[in-house]
């Protein structure tokens, strides 16, 4: 079922960047009614943690890192937006749209994150959200709608299905870009003369995504996926630094403040995770080096 879904959502990215937001739209617009219903369940209810249940002794009861060891995890979730920056040759005035759309869809996703999370916690409490893998179905449980359940499963089938789709949006452009540096094969460089879309790299990453999905523990890949995204955000902070004239939008403390927080959210993440991402990041490096060696 996941293969299908990965060759569904893979079709639909081949056919241009409109049917790909056509179809976000919709899996967007579903997952916020799902949540609305989660939300609006829980509090009708009467949560029974109170607010004592979501500041209890267990919110901080592995302190500070705890805290940041969490964050750290989490930010994969905070991923998606930065997608929106790899389709600028796809978009009407880019320099404009591009800043815009991920701002908003920036706060939009905090907003949803935070309404979700006070919910939960004041629900269950940090102890029962630790020990349950469905944290949200089981604060709507506890609510008393339990004809919302259902509802909130499907929810997140679809927010998986919306991750996927943005992401493999995402990858076959960042795909096209290291294609035309040569630090792919070139020939996932191909446009398709249509439906213009990096069609081989699409196809590409729609073939790795099934291999991953059929062989690979996804759970075990979640601090991998928080130490690569914070190292690239990394990478974009301190490149930014050297924005210059009318290309800087922010003031430079800011990145200077992003780098830093990438670096202690790596810092802070499982060693297993760093580990891993390092040996990755060693190889990526090493192969990079020969390759401009040879050329």
């Amino acid at each position: 079922m996941a293969i299908a879904a990965v060759v569904l959502l893979v079709a639909v990215n081949y056919r241009g960047v409109t049917r790909t937001a056509g179809l976000a739209r919709l899996i967007v617009s579903a997952v916020l009614a799902a949540l609305a219903v989660a939300v609006a369940a829980v509090w009708a209810g009467g949560p029974a943690g109170g607010a004592a249940g979501m500041w209890g002794a267990g919110v901080l009861s592995h302190g500070w890192y705890g805290i940041l060891q969490s964050a750290g995890l989490l930010f994969f979730a905070f991923a998606g937006y930065a997608r929106i920056a790899t389709l600028g040759e796809e978009v009407k005035d880019p320099r404009r749209t591009i800043p815009r759309a991920i701002l908003v869809a920036l706060a939009i996703a905090a907003v949803v994150y935070a309404a979700v999370a006070v919910t939960v916690l004041t629900a269950l409490g940090p102890d029962a959200v630790a020990s349950t893998p469905a944290p949200l179905a089981q604060a709507v449980a506890a609510g008393g709608w339990s004809w919302a359940v259902p509802v909130v499963r499907v929810g997140a089938a679809l927010a998986s299905l919306g991750a996927l789709l943005a992401l493999i949006a995402g990858l076959g452009r960042t795909s096209l870009a290291m294609a035309r540096q040569g630090d792919l094969p070139r020939w996932l460089a191909a446009v398709h003369p249509v439906y213009r879309v990096p069609h081989r790299a699409e196809l590409a990453v729609g073939a790795a995504v099934c291999v991953i999905i059929a062989f690979a523990d996804l759970r075990g890949a979640i601090g991998f996926s928080s130490f690569g995204v914070l190292l690239y955000y990394l990478v974009a902070n301190v490149s930014a630094l050297t924005q210059r004239g009318a290309d800087r939008r922010y003031p430079r403390f800011l990145q200077v403040l992003g780098a830093a927080a990438c670096v202690v959210l790596v810092a802070a993440l499982p060693l297993e995770a760093v580990l891993a991402g390092l040996v990755m990041f060693a190889a990526g490096t090493a192969y990079r080096a020969v390759r401009l060696r040879r050329r």
